[in-house]
């Protein structure tokens, strides 16, 4: 997924994978993934996705900053 902003472009295809986190099993409708990205510039994203059911049913893209990633990382 791609998604740019007006200073920003994050790609999941092309961003090192920091962390996976994935909640259910495949095809649970409240079952849900996130994935965390840094950017070869060294900006952090997360990725997130999920069944009908879950709190991430559309796909999206958040920026982080290094401190609310290292954060995130930590507690999940």
């Amino acid at each position: 997924m791609i998604k740019t902003t007006k200073t920003k472009t994050y790609d999941t295809a092309t961003a090192e994978l920091v962390k996976k986190v994935t909640v259910g099993t495949y095809g649970d409708p409240a079952g849900y993934e996130m994935t965390m990205y840094r950017t070869a510039e060294g900006d952090y994203f997360l990725y997130t996705y999920g069944g009908e059911a879950s709190e991430y049913a559309t796909e999206a893209i958040k920026a982080f900053s290094k401190a609310a990633a290292k954060k995130w990382l930590e507690e999940n």
